[in-house]
């Protein structure tokens, strides 16, 4: 399993996977009755094919499991682009820690002084230009305290016997990471990464997604490779 650490504490493991670039190749052949056991120059040249044309069955007939560890509010936009994306994988699965079963140690995400951005001029959402590191300074203390706080509080509650389901409410939600396994067959995972590795992405899930681009890169280089070339 490959590890990739990201986002001040964060990481995206490869947990499992099924299938590779011939394994897109002949379930395209099979339609022909035809099979083969290695890929040559005609298999890049199909699954080119295959993507150009938009024939994206056989890059589903492969699964990608990725365990994922990042602040709750990239993991909650990485979730909407799932369900609201135009489209659906039919292969997606989630599964998340819950903390109302387990109580680890919370981590969070604290951007440090010189990664604090701006409100963009001309946007209802995403980001501007860097803010000083002066004003960074003075936000990455705030939210220390902050954190601080809310720990103490959810470890006062759960000292007096609350549920630990409802002693969570102390904590700060957003900047704590959250762990889940995604599965989802390549062609999902290719459009996850066409629409959060352009520039105009919000900056932490874009960085998940070269993430996951590394990773899913690995197993499948000639499908993925043509699948974000093409798709649209």
């Amino acid at each position: 399993m490959k590890k990739l650490d990201i986002l001040n504490g964060g990481y995206v493991i490869l947990q499992d996977f099924m299938g590779s670039d011939l394994s897109v190749t002949n379930s395209a052949r099979v339609s022909y009755n035809k099979k083969k056991d290695a890929l040559d120059e005609k298999d890049t040249k199909l699954i080119d094919f295959l993507a150009r044309e938009g024939h994206t069955s056989p890059f589903r007939h492969t699964s990608i499991q990725f365990e994922v560890y990042v602040p709750l509010y990239v993991a909650r936009q990485h979730w909407k682009h799932i369900i609201g994306s135009g489209f659906q994988d039919p292969f997606v699965a989630w599964n998340e820690s819950s903390r109302r079963y387990i109580t680890e140690e919370p981590n969070f995400f604290i951007p440090e002084a010189d990664q604090w951005r701006s409100k963009p001029d001309n946007s209802k959402q995403g980001s501007g230009e860097t803010l000083s590191e002066a004003q960074g300074i003075v936000l990455t203390e705030k939210l220390k305290k902050y954190i601080t706080e809310g720990e103490r509080f959810y470890e006062e509650a759960m000292e007096e016997g609350v549920a630990p389901e409802q002693a969570r409410l102390f904590l700060p939600a957003y900047s704590m990471f959250v762990r889940y396994y995604w599965t989802g067959s390549l062609q999902g995972v290719a459009h996850f990464l066409k629409l959060r590795l352009p520039e105009d992405a919000q900056y932490e899930i874009r960085v998940l997604a070269e993430a996951v681009k590394e990773l899913t890169q690995e197993k499948f280089p000639l499908s993925l490779g043509a699948l974000l070339k093409y798709s649209k």
